[in-house]
Formats: structure tokens, C-alpha cells, sequence
């Protein structure tokens, strides 16, 4: 049978629409076992009913959609359990339902196996037969097997729409992505193409490499030139800490591993197209492997750079883009220099195929102000230019040409985002702190170099995150100690009234340098952060010493320690801080050296139960919810399989959290948190109720936060805790947060931080 189930599902796939995929495999599955039907049932859980989609064997006596209520039948009886139903004459069973438009009379053998999908019912595929008998146990597990291949292709129709044709209903199914970027827009689809592809370069060789090199050359100059006005035209558009996404572009272009990788590869035999194939496709390959989500987005703009050199090598000319007024960006990978080369005046969302909300389109859209939706892999972009579109950057949902009803309801919901957009602004320049008088520290967590003072308008004078990886992973090789001196020293001057926190470099295992590639099963749990730096006293010893060289006439740098797991770990790192420290004091005798606090960052969970065992070697905690949370919940948020059971609300991530500061308290220690939850309006209420009072974010979220805790009370908080700390799931937490927010006047933020 394993030849027949192949061979059914190769034909569902192939089919060229649903309803045709649902008729081909109703009529070869009715072949394959030899029974008298197949009917494909599928469940409309707006309307609360099953619908019979495609048969091949009952007689329809109507005209009419033919449905079966939730919870009546032998059909309804298998999508309840949860479990195939196999019935020896289902005419007799107390279940059955006999439908006034089907013929069924003549059979007797049911089998009835649900259709699943991530835990959701999403139909039921029934064989009958007029013989009186069970089916036997291999064609169950047939049916049973080939239900779950029915799901995927279901699931992938339904988040299609094409489900609304099948079953004649009026309910909407958008389009599921990741929320990139907070609001809602509602325009024409305008669908944007790269003017060359490097997947579609065929590989050719060449007997003139010197002239290939200088046509390599050339296109490179012109892309910086490109480069170079697409960040100008950006200027004033969207903030200086937005605008350093293109310095990383330009990173790239000076790093002589691109071109002296791509040349080397011409001078091998290879035309400039092809080698630039090679090399690019093999960086981008190395950033997708890697599970820092963050740095494995540079794997798109390597890929964009990539293509605008191919086109100046294929002498393309840039394409003067008139898009509709009001429009949705669309395209299979939105970029930064996508963006830049429309008029933003147009602009009024985005939709990417690809990425994720740490792309530097997802940054540059939530500098700009454009919702956006990453990820939606289920659009089909020569089905929707020119359609209308709503982009909800809250849930992630894309509805394509949706009704009257629901567009008048998002253009509703967009009237009062900008409202609260223009509100939560007000409160820049005054105090953070609770209506009964708690002060909060609110920080920035940052990736880019920082040149120019932006500052004044964001009103934000610290850095709780500072992520040294990506000078590492610009360059073919360990940057010197003056490069570092040079990077480290702009961010410290440009957050010089504040402190920056400076996390020691953090790659490894999952995050591999370029030039230290490696290899691991699992990753998660291997050589990383200061696992391999201090495996490599070379590289965390001349870091440290770029560090302390920068911070000379700034004493605002505190050095954070990720991934520690004991307090030996601790003891040789301090070491090794205190041996940089006085090799550049003595170095610069003639002044006094700043001593730096150092800290550590709580995120594997051992170290919540040996925070006593490294209090005297540290100053200050600081605590990763991102990974502490996928650590204690044993789930990889990478993977879309599990992903969902990814959740910080989660009872014992804030068992874990409250653990954390009670114990920092009774030891002395400053605790702030820089992971994600700082920066959402549920979780950041959360941790000032257990007690946090330093809490870093992105600066896209640094508005809400400080409206919201100056309009909340410290009192209302904590006994909104009380009842979340008695919750026993995620989402029973979820509710008692956006009832204290709802209760506080604050209901508008809880669309924002979903």
C-alpha cells in the first residue's frame, strides 16, 4: 500500500486547485482499498459544521451544499475524539445521521478518520462500503496516514482562502505571518522583483579572468555609489539608529573577504556572474544556519547586495518604481534598499514571503512607522498585485481583497492606532516612573554602530544590551584591538550621559564565525558565548582591552558575561578582565583607567540556584528572557513546529523571573532585564510587579512602555501578579494581564503587545 499512498499523494500535489486535489484523492483512495465510497469532509468552525467537499461514491439528490452540524453523526463522533472510528454497519450506530440530500442507504462499513493539523480538526476523510464488515487493520492505517498528508494540504489551502469556495461561507481566512512591525494598513498590493536574481545565474567559465575582475571591480563602485544615495534620500526619514542598517551594507562591501573571495574564484576560471554566485550563495548559506535570530537575518542583506552588484554587472538600470498611492510593499524578500528606493509617501505597509521581525526591513519599517507582516510564505505574488490588502502588524495577518464589512473595521482600528501613536509620545521628556511614584529605568537594546545624536527625540540615555557580534561576523577574519577601540568608542560617546552595557562576545555553536566554522548536533546546548571565548583567551583577552581602551575618558562601560552556567566560568572570566585591566592602566599611566562594573547574564537555568555562588565576583545581573525562556520550556523557537509552545507568559518562566529578583535583592545585586518581554506591554507590567526596576528594549517599543507605567500603579500591579503567579497556563495569564491593562485605561495597548 506504501506505492498506492505515494502515488495519491503525488497526485494531490500536483493537482492544479484545491477542489481538484480533494476529487483526485477522494477517487483513488475509493480505488486503492476497493471500497464502494470516499467522501472528504471539511470543518467550518466559524459556521460550526462539517462540509462534504468531494465524494466519489454517495449520491447528492441536491443542489445545495450538503453540511453536518458539530456534534451530530458518526463524522462529527470522529472529529470529537480525535480518533478514527471504524465501524462494522454504521447504519445501526447510535450516531448516525441520515442526510436528506445523500443517498447512503445501501452502505453499512464506515471508517471515519479526522483530519488534523496542529491539534485543530480540520476535516474528516470517511470510506464506506456496502459490505457488512470492520475494515482491517492496514487499510486504517492507511486512511489514518493518509489524513495526516490531507492535513498539510488543507491547512495550506486554508490559510490560503481557498477554503471560502469549497464551502460557499462568508467567514475570511487571512494569510498567517510573523508581526513585524505594530498597525494596521490598508492599500494596493504593489509587488516589487530584484532586477536580477543570483539563483537564476547559470554557471559559465571564462578565459579572460583579468577582464572579468575589472568588471567585478566596476560593479562594485557602482553599487556603493547606489548605496550611498539610497541612505541619503533616507535621511530624516527615519531615525540615525535606522540609518546605520546601511553602514553594515557598506561593512560588506569593505570586507575583503567578499571581494577578494570573489576574485580569487574569477581567477579559478569562472565569469564574475558565477563567481559572485558562489561566494554570495555560500554567506548566505552560513548566516541561515545560524539560530541567533538576529544575526542570521544578515543572510538577506548579503543576498540584496549580492543582487544589485549582479546587476550592474548585467548592466541593469535601476527601475523608477510609480507605485499607487496608498500601497502595500510586497515582494518575496523585502530589503532595507527596497524601501529605500520607493516613495515613502506611498507607503503604507509591508508584506515580505521572508524574514523575521529582526530583519532590517522589519527595523527600518518600524523606524517609518509602516505595519509590516514577515513570513506570510502563503501569498502568491502574481495572484495579488493590484489587490487590496490589509496588513495587521499586531497578529501577523494578511486578508487579500477582503470585504466592505471587515475593511471598514481595520480602517476603524488604523484611526485609533494613530491616535495612541501621536499620545504615548507626549510622555517623552517626563519622568518614568508609576502614578504612585515608582521609578524605571527604561534602556535601549542596540546591534548597529551608533554615529549621530538621535537621542533628544527618544529621550533614552542608556544601552542594557549591547551586541559586539557584529563587527566579528562583518569581517573575513578577528577584528584587530584598534577596530574594536574604534566601534566600541563611538557607542559609548553617543550614550556617554547613561551607561552601556556591553555583552562580551557571543557566537559559538550556533553562531559561528565565519572564519571558525564548526559544527554541532546540538548547538543550543554547546560551544557558545563565553563557553568558546574562554576556550580562546586570544579573542576575549583583546576584546576586553578594546573595551577598556574605548571606555578612557567615559566611565559609563559595564562589561555583561553571556551563557555562564557556574561559577568557575565566572572566576577565570573576572580574571581575565582584571589581567586586560591593568595591562591598559599600565599602558596609560598617565591617566586613572575607569574600573568597569561586570556583570552576568541569567539565562541558563542553573545559574538562577548559584547566583550566591558568583555575588562577590560580579556587580550587577541582567536577565535574557528569550533564552531563559526556551531553556526552562525545553522548546526551540526556531522551529515552527514547537514554536507556538514558545511563550514567556508561561507560570514557570515567572516563577523563574520572581525567583531571580528576590534572590538579587537579598544578595545586594542590581537586576535588570534585556530580553524581549521588557518590551511588551504585558510582560514589562509583569516585571515591575515582581520587582524589576531596569528594563531594556527596542527603541520602536520605548514610547508604550513609558506611557504605560506612567499610568500604572505600583499596588494594582503586584496584585495582579498575585492571581498570575495562580494561573496554571500561558493564556490564563495573558487574560488577567489585559484585564489589569483594560481596567487601568490602557485597553489600547493590549492589541499592541500581542
Amino acid at each position: 500500500m506504501l506505492r498506492d499512498l505515494q502515488r495519491i499523494v503525488e497526485a494531490v500535489n500536483q493537482a492544479p486547485d484545491f477542489e481538484l486535489a480533494l476529487q483526485t484523492m477522494v477517487q483513488q483512495v475509493k480505488q486503492a482499498l476497493q471500497t464502494d465510497s470516499c467522501t472528504v469532509y471539511l470543518a467550518d468552525h466559524e459556521q460550526q459544521q462539517f462540509a462534504l467537499a468531494a465524494t466519489d461514491g454517495l449520491n447528492i439528490t441536491s443542489e445545495h451544499p450538503i453540511h453536518v452540524p458539530f456534534g451530530e453523526g458518526v463524522i462529527s463522533l470522529a472529529a470529537q475524539r480525535e480518533e478514527p472510528l471504524n465501524i462494522a454497519n454504521a447504519t445501526q450506530h447510535p450516531k448516525f445521521l441520515k442526510l436528506d440530500a445523500v443517498d447512503e442507504a445501501r452502505y453499512h462499513a464506515m471508517l471515519a478518520a479526522p483530519v488534523i493539523h496542529r491539534r485543530r480538526v480540520l476535516g474528516v476523510l470517511a470510506v464506506q462500503q456496502q459490505q457488512d464488515r470492520a475494515f482491517t487493520r492496514d487499510e486504517e492505517a492507511f486512511v489514518v496516514t493518509l489524513a495526516a498528508q490531507l492535513a498539510v494540504v488543507i491547512a495550506h489551502a486554508e490559510a490560503k482562502g481557498y477554503l471560502r469556495t469549497v464551502k460557499q461561507s462568508p467567514w475570511l481566512q487571512a494569510v498567517k505571518g510573523l508581526a513585524a512591525a505594530p498597525g494596521v494598513a490598508i492599500g494596493t498590493a504593489y509587488v516589487v522583483q530584484p532586477r536580477a536574481k543570483l539563483s537564476e545565474v547559470t554557471p559559465r567559465k571564462t578565459n579572460k579572468p583579468e577582464h572579468e575582475i575589472r568588471r567585478f571591480r566596476s560593479a562594485v563602485a557602482r553599487t556603493r555609489q547606489e548605496l550611498l544615495e539610497l541612505s541619503e534620500r533616507m535621511r530624516g526619514q527615519i531615525a540615525d539608529e535606522t540609518l546605520a542598517i546601511f553602514e553594515v551594507y557598506h561593512a560588506l562591501l569593505d570586507s575583503a573577504s567578499l571581494g577578494q573571495e570573489v576574485e580569487q574564484t574569477i581567477s579559478d576560471g569562472w565569469r564574475a556572474q558565477t563567481a559572485l554566485k558562489i561566494v554570495v550563495e555560500s554567506l548566505v548559506n552560513q548566516f541561515e544556519n545560524l539560530d541567533d535570530d538576529y544575526i542570521r537575518e544578515r543572510a538577506s542583506d548579503v543576498r540584496d547586495l549580492g543582487q544589485r552588484i549582479l546587476s550592474h554587472l548585467k548592466e541593469r538600470s535601476r527601475v523608477h518604481h510609480q507605485p499607487p498611492e496608498q500601497c502595500v510593499l510586497v515582494a518575496d524578500e523585502v530589503t532595507a534598499t527596497m524601501l529605500a528606493e520607493l516613495p515613502q509617501t506611498e507607503i503604507v505597509g509591508m508584506v515580505s514571503m521572508r524574514g523575521s521581525g529582526n530583519s532590517h526591513a522589519a527595523i527600518m519599517a518600524r523606524s517609518m512607522g509602516i505595519p509590516a507582516v514577515l513570513g506570510a510564505d502563503d501569498v502568491e505574488l502574481s495572484e495579488v498585485d493590484g489587490e487590496t490588502l490589509i496588513v495587521d502588524g499586531y497578529n501577523g495577518d494578511v486578508f487579500i481583497s477582503p470585504p466592505l464589512q471587515i475593511e471598514n473595521e481595520y480602517r476603524e482600528l488604523a484611526e485609533e492606532e494613530l491616535e495612541l501613536r501621536q499620545k504615548v509620545e507626549q510622555a517623552r521628556g517626563r519622568p518614568v516612573e508609576t502614578l504612585d511614584g515608582t521609578p524605571i529605568n527604561l534602556q535601549l537594546n542596540v546591534g548597529l554602530n551608533l554615529e549621530r545624536d538621535w537621542l533628544d527625540e527618544l529621550d533614552i540615555t542608556g544601552v542594557g544590551l549591547y551586541r559586539t557580534e557584529i563587527p566579528f561576523m562583518m569581517h573575513e577574519r578577528l577584528p584587530t584591538e584598534d577596530e574594536q577601540v574604534e566601534i566600541y568608542a563611538q557607542v559609548l560617546e553617543q550614550f556617554k550621559a547613561g551607561t552601556v552595557v556591553m555583552r562580551t562576545l557571543d557566537v559559538g555553536g550556533d553562531k559561528p564565525l565565519p572564519y571558525l566554522p564548526m559544527q554541532e548536533e546540538n548547538p543550543f546546548l554547546g560551544w557558545r558565548g563565553i563557553r568558546m571565548t574562554l576556550d580562546h583567551p586570544d579573542i576575549f583577552l583583546v576584546q576586553i582591552r578594546a573595551m577598556l581602551r574605548a571606555s578612557i575618558g567615559r566611565d559609563n562601560l559595564h562589561i555583561l558575561l553571556p551563557m555562564i552556567t557556574n561559577a568557575d566560568e565566572v572566576d577565570e572570566a573576572t580574571r581575565m578582565i582584571k589581567q586586560a585591566y591593568y595591562e591598559v592602566a599600565e599602558e596609560h599611566a598617565e591617566i586613572t583607567l575607569p574600573v568597569p562594573q561586570v556583570g552576568v547574564m541569567l539565562e541558563v537555568p542553573a545559574m538562577i540556584y548559584q547566583m550566591h555562588a558568583i555575588a562577590d565576583k560580579i556587580d550587577f545581573f541582567s536577565v535574557g528572557t528569550n533564552d531563559l525562556t526556551q531553556y526552562l520550556l525545553a522548546v526551540d523557537r526556531n522551529n515552527q513546529r514547537v514554536a507556538g509552545l514558545f511563550d514567556a507568559f508561561h507560570p514557570a518562566v515567572l516563577y523563574a523571573l520572581k525567583q531571580i529578583i528576590e534572590r538579587a535583592k537579598t544578595l545586594g545585586k542590581p537586576v535588570s532585564v534585556c530580553g524581549e518581554l521588557a518590551g511588551e506591554p504585558g510582560g514589562a507590567i509583569l516585571l515591575i510587579a515582581m520587582g524589576y526596576r531596569t528594563l531594556s528594549m527596542n527603541s520602536y517599543t520605548v514610547d508604550r512602555i513609558r506611557w504605560i507605567i506612567r499610568h500604572s500603579r505600583t499596588s494594582d500591579l503586584e496584585a495582579m501578579l498575585e492571581r498570575a503567579l495562580a494561573a496554571r497556563t500561558a493564556q490564563e495569564v495573558r487574560k488577567i494581564v489585559t484585564l489589569t491593562l483594560e481596567q487601568a485605561g490602557l485597553g489600547g495597548f493590549v492589541r499592541a503587545g500581542s
